[in-house]
C-alpha cells in the first residue's frame, strides 16, 4: 500500500536531506519517475535560479537544507543524485531484460569476476538496490580527476555515472519497486584498477593491423584476422561489446584446437589496444569472452 502523499513527501524529503549531508547533491524528480523534475531550456523563464541564464539539473543540484526543505515541501518528488558535483563514481550494476534466460549476463557477476582478475575483492563501499533489482555501488572520484558516464565500458551490464550522470537515491519509490539502501558504509575511494579502466585511453596513430605468426586451419586464421578488424573498426562507444563478441566468436576455434588461446588473446589484445581501450580493459573483456566461449562450443560437426 502506497503512504498518504503527506507522509511519502516527509519520507522523500528526509532522503533528500539525508544524502545532502552526505555531501551529494541532490535535485528532484518527478514523483514516483525517474525524470528530473526541473524545467528545461525552452521553458526556463529566467528568474530566481536561472536569472543569469538556465540552468540545468546538474547545475541546480544542493546540498543547502532549506532549498531541499522548500523544494520538497511542493510535492513527493524522488531524489536525483548529481554524481559529478558530488564527487561520485557509482557503478550500477543492472539486471539482464530477459530474466527467464540462464545465459544471460549479470552486471554483478560481471564486474565480480573483473574485481578477481585485477586480484582484488569485492570494495567495501555504500550501496544501494536498485527499482528493478540492480545495485549502485558508490566510490568517490580521486582528487583532480574529471570523468564522465560510460555504458558497457567496464563489462556487460556494468555502467558508471560520474560527470554528466545522476542516480536516484535511496528511499525513492517507482511503480517497478524502491530504492533501498543495503549498508550504511561511506563512499571508498575509486579502486585503482577500475579508475585505469575509466579514464580515457590516449588516442594512438592508426597503423596497419599485425597478427602474430602462428600456425592453424585456415579458416581459423580467417576467421581471427576479420573479428580483429572488426574491433579495430568498432565505434567508440561499441569498442568493448565489438572485442567481447568478436573475442566469442573465434574461441570455438580455440576449443576445437585450430589456434592456440595465448595467441588469440594477444591478437585481441592487439586489436583492443589499437582501438583505445586499456590493457586491463581488454585483458578482462577477452578473458571473460573466451571463457565462455569455450564453455559453450559445441563440437565441429555441430557448429
Amino acid at each position: 500500500m502506497m503512504q498518504p502523499t503527506d507522509n511519502r513527501r516527509e519520507a522523500l524529503m528526509g532522503a533528500a536531506l539525508k544524502a545532502a549531508a552526505r555531501g551529494w547533491h541532490v535535485f528532484p524528480l518527478r514523483p514516483g519517475t525517474k525524470r528530473p523534475a526541473l524545467h528545461g531550456e525552452q521553458k526556463c523563464p529566467r528568474t530566481g535560479a536561472c536569472a543569469g541564464g538556465h540552468r540545468k539539473w546538474e547545475q541546480r543540484a544542493t546540498t543547502d537544507p532549506e532549498r531541499i526543505r522548500a523544494a520538497w515541501a511542493r510535492a513527493p518528488f524522488n531524489v536525483g543524485i548529481a554524481t559529478g558535483p558530488s564527487g561520485l563514481v557509482v557503478v550500477d550494476l543492472d539486471t539482464p531484460k530477459d530474466k527467464g534466460s540462464a545465459d544471460a549476463p549479470n552486471g554483478a557477476a560481471t564486474f565480480g569476476a573483473l574485481c578477481e582478475r585485477a586480484g582484488h575483492p569485492l570494495p567495501g563501499t555504500y550501496r544501494t538496490r536498485t527499482a528493478s533489482g540492480g545495485t549502485h555501488l558508490y566510490f568517490t572520484a580521486p582528487p583532480g580527476v574529471r570523468l564522465g558516464n560510460t555504458a558497457g565500458t567496464v563489462g556487460a551490464l556494468v555502467d558508471t555515472r560520474a560527470w554528466g550522470g545522476y542516480v536516484v537515491a535511496a528511499g525513492s519509490l517507482t511503480p517497478t519497486g524502491p530504492y533501498t539502501p543495503l549498508n550504511s558504509l561511506d563512499a571508498a575511494p575509486l579502486p585503482a584498477w577500475l579508475l585505469a579502466v575509466l579514464q580515457p585511453a590516449p588516442e594512438r596513430p592508426a597503423g596497419p593491423l599485425r597478427l602474430p605468426a602462428v600456425s592453424g586451419s585456415r579458416a581459423a586464421l580467417a576467421a581471427l584476422e576479420r573479428e580483429c578488424a572488426v574491433v579495430s573498426a568498432a565505434p567508440e562507444r561499441e569498442r568493448n561489446d565489438t572485442l567481447n563478441r568478436s573475442a566469442f566468436k573465434v574461441g570455438r576455434f580455440v576449443a576445437w584446437g585450430d589456434l592456440a588461446r595465448h595467441v588469440v588473446e594477444e591478437a585481441f589484445q592487439a586489436a583492443g589496444e589499437a582501438r583505445g581501450l586499456t590493457t586491463a580493459e581488454c585483458r578482462a573483456t577477452i578473458q571473460s569472452a573466451l571463457d565462455s566461449s569455450l564453455r559453450k562450443a559445441r563440437p565441429r560437426g555441430a557448429a
